[in-house]
């Protein structure tokens, strides 16, 4: 292992790629970890090469077959990596926090086992591996630095995502990431907020505040109105345009959360908002500290402050011991809701959660078509939301990556102040990730929506010069990033590319 094939580096220097699965918690790390590693040497690997010289999977363990995902992945790299001298493999994440040895045991070539709690270690374990020739498994078993206190090199010029938190209090029986992730943690305001400051000082003009149960800000801290102070501290940061948080837990969202959000311009009229389940026995059953009636309460205070607010959530079909009743009360919560978009899973056994060893597991088929019929209702209604969209005029942020089909439509994408997606002609003056134009809906569809007319104002902002900044910088180098996926699937079909709204539909 001492000697390094080279002909897959860049320049001489060794190269990375970061493969990431899960939350946004992870996507931020990964972003912490790309950062560790080009602090220490290591440079991007080229978009399209075979393999880099180190792959780092960051892995999730909420879905039951998180495992199996794993080791297929890692078995592909097994001969890469034996006809490969020098090339190595790290397995971190939630995954790697819960399987410890026994990812070394079922994949004896991986080199480095990292935790949740020790991202920071990661160049250290790689050279020690190299050296003693032997794989390394660190887990530490609890926090040892903040993820935003790393150095990173975040995958967007204009938008970032902050971390105000790490952990979750929570013990919800469908959900292993507190075991993973440990007691919520809370960041000092004051820290929090030099970083947004730092970020908006770089040009970033959109954050996204992050935690595991992002509303439960403060309860570390001793300050139950934590959270809705730093919505407001958020609005008196100059050049920070677009405040977004996610993910929530109706137990704690309480009313000064909604006044704050209502009352500071520059927090977005969005919010996800995990329902799970709509049936009361259900929500018991999952340990979930709310009922129907209180969810819907939620809805209704928030529609009231925030007329034009879109709402999302997280909704589990087919939970242990649930009824044809309990399933039409989550219809029903649908109905009443009327959200913009759900993020909606069939429930997966997590291995080491105590909903796996309940009785009376769903059956597969009945799992199927009442999740076809939430589908089916929720598209129906996400179609009737948007089309009230058509004729209202949007600011959008340009974004970067979101239209697929961008280039054979000739048009652009961007996102509203919802959050919802946004294709729009593209105009003869030149548009920048970052940058912000107006236009008018003219069309909508269940999951984007078109504005098909001229775009009516164009504003250059400081993100689209940081965005510009940064493709000129890269102009030139060999090693072009690909980017991690942001974000959840829509309803339905996995989508590659959406809004990130979610966690990791356990909160």
């Amino acid at each position: 292992m001492s000697s390094i094939d080279r002909s897959q580096s860049v320049g001489g220097t060794r190269t990375y790629e970061v493969r990431t699965y899960g939350c946004q918690m992870n996507v931020h790390d990964s972003e912490r970890l790309a950062g560790l590693l080009e602090d220490a040497g290591y440079v991007r690997a080229p978009e399209g090469a075979d393999a880099a010289d180190v792959v780092v999977f960051n892995t999730c363990a909420v879905r039951e077959n998180a495992d199996n995902k794993l080791y297929g992945n890692l078995g592909h790299l097994a001969p890469k990596k034996a006809a490969r001298p020098g090339m190595q493999i790290a397995v971190g994440g939630c995954l790697a926090q819960k399987d410890r040895d026994t990812i070394v045991k079922k994949a004896p070539w991986v080199d480095v086992v990292f935790g949740t709690h020790n991202i920071g270690k990661l160049p250290v374990l790689l050279e020690r591996a190299r050296v003693q020739e032997e794989a390394q498994v660190e887990i530490a078993e609890s926090l040892e630095a903040f993820p935003s206190t790393l150095p990173t090199r975040r995958e967007s010029a204009y938008a970032a995502w902050v971390s105000i938190s790490v952990g979750c209090n929570n013990t919800c029986t469908f959900c292993i990431v507190p075991a993973l992730r440990g007691k919520e943690k809370d960041r000092r305001p004051g820290d929090i907020l030099a970083e947004i400051e730092a970020l908006v000082a770089e040009g970033v003009s959109e954050i996204t505040l992050l935690g595991q149960n992002v509303n439960a800000y403060g309860s570390d801290i001793g300050d139950r109105e934590a959270f809705s102070k730093l919505l407001r501290a958020c609005g008196k940061i100059e050049g920070l345009e677009r405040v977004r948080f996610t993910s929530p837990h109706p137990r704690d969202f309480t009313d000064d959360v909604i006044a704050a959000m209502a009352e500071t311009p520059n927090v977005m009229p969005q919010l996800h908002m995990p329902l799970q389940s709509g049936s009361d026995t259900v929500l018991k059953a999952m340990r979930r500290s709310y009922r129907q009636e209180r969810y819907l309460g939620i809805i209704e205070k928030v529609r009231a402050a925030i007329p034009h607010a879109a709402i999302s959530t997280d909704i589990i079909v087919g939970f242990p011991g649930e009824t044809d009743e309990d399933f039409e009360q989550t219809l029903h919560v649908v109905r009443e809701a009327r959200f913009a978009q759900a993020f909606t899973f069939q429930y997966s056994k997590r291995p080491g959660t105590p909903a796996a060893e309940m009785d009376g597991q769903i059956p597969k088929k009945v799992v199927q078509e009442r999740y076809e019929r939430l589908v089916a209702l929720q598209e129906e209604i996400s179609w009737e939301e948007n089309k009230k969209q058509v004729g209202r005029t949007l600011e959008l942020m340009v974004a970067e990556g979101e239209g697929r089909k961008d280039d054979s439509t000739h048009r652009l994408s961007g996102r509203a102040p919802d959050n919802r997606l946004v294709h729009f002609t593209k105009p003869d003056q030149e548009v920048r990730p970052g940058d912000v134009v107006t236009v008018e809906i003219t069309y909508a569809a269940p999951h984007h929506l078109l504005a098909e007319g001229a775009v009516l104002d164009v504003r250059r902002t400081r993100a689209g010069d940081a965005w510009e900044k940064r493709n000129a910088e890269k102009a030139g180098k060999p090693a072009q990033p690909a980017g991690v996926l942001l974000g959840l699937p829509k309803i339905g079909v996995p989508e590659p590319l959406p809004a990130a709204t979610s966690g990791c539909g356990c909160d």
